[in-house]
């Protein structure tokens, strides 16, 4: 396997893995220890996961595209502790909502709104995973936080069953399981996340995804994984891009800081650069108060 791969591969996670458990998989299969993640899935998830291979990895943190699609089964009359189906039952009863009523209470949820995250989830408190609290039977206080929900729209609701499907767009950091349960609390019935795949992250949607049973097929045969592996730079199509120079090439490339009308750049923004060869180099912010074409993030 070629160990200078670098770019991004758009990973369909199945269920019943951790996000680490896809880079584990992957490390063993390419032969390669610098690969990344970019939001982390539940195991019981499944959909997109974008992995960053090699000089990629750098852009696992600053990847400007922060928003995400989901599709979520779910279930009224039931609370879980997990407030997924995996989780231990802590109440069940009867449920009589209808879609109208689930389809006005929806509206609450819509926009920029407080939650607060589940104690069966990977954030910290106090230097310890509220999950591992959560194991140890131990309940702590989480501090609410701000989240955006763009759309959520009920493609599925059986009303004798009080099961459906929800397809929800947000920003990065949202619960799925927790809009699910605070629905469920808002409603007066309780109610739990059944399946979840992200349709989409990072700007990649499913259609761009592989399984580990494809690019595993891919090296068994020889072909290799390179035609599935999206350049660097496509994270940040939403930038402009500036091509310098061969001078300028040179003096970026060794850490000058160029002014904004050497290469034509309009403060206040973040472009993608590359060097005269055309050859992806990184990012750069246009600085309006010193006139400086600062270095963000190095590729090279």
């Amino acid at each position: 396997m070629n160990r200078e791969l670098n770019g991004i591969i758009i990973i369909n996670k199945p269920k019943g893995f951790t996000s680490f458990d896809v880079i584990a998989k992957l490390r063993g299969m390419l032969h390669i220890k610098r690969l990344g993640h970019a939001g982390t899935l539940d195991p019981m998830a499944t959909g997109v996961l974008p992995v960053f291979i090699g000089k990629a990895t750098k852009a696992c943190d600053i990847i400007p595209n922060n928003g995400k699609s989901y599709k979520a089964g779910f279930k009224f009359g039931i609370k879980t502790d997990t407030q997924d189906i995996t989780g231990k039952i802590i109440f069940e009863g009867n449920s009589f909502i209808t879609k109208g009523v689930l389809t006005d209470k929806i509206q609450m949820f819509l926009g920029e709104t407080e939650q607060i995250p589940p104690m069966y989830s990977a954030v910290s408190v106090g230097g310890k995973r509220l999950y591992e609290l959560a194991r140890e039977g131990k309940e702590t206080k989480r501090n609410p936080r701000k989240i955006f929900v763009d759309s959520i729209d009920v493609v599925e609701f059986d009303e004798t069953l009080q099961t459906g499907v929800m397809n929800i767009q947000c920003s990065k950091g949202t619960y799925i399981r927790t809009i699910i349960h605070d629905l469920g609390e808002a409603l007066g019935t309780g109610g739990v996340l059944t399946s979840l795949e992200r349709m989409s992250s990072s700007g990649y949607d499913i259609s761009q995804s592989h399984t580990l049973e494809e690019i595993q097929s891919l090296i068994d045969s020889g072909t290799g994984i390179e035609e599935l592996i999206y350049p660097i730079e496509s994270a940040f199509d939403r930038y402009g891009k500036i091509v310098l120079n061969q001078k300028h090439t040179r003096l970026y490339k060794n850490g000058v800081k160029l002014r904004l009308e050497q290469v034509d750049a309009v403060g206040g923004n973040i472009y993608r650069v590359y060097s005269s060869e055309n050859s992806f180099l990184g990012l750069a912010y246009a600085d309006a108060q010193t006139n400086e074409f600062i270095i963000k993030k190095n590729f090279f």
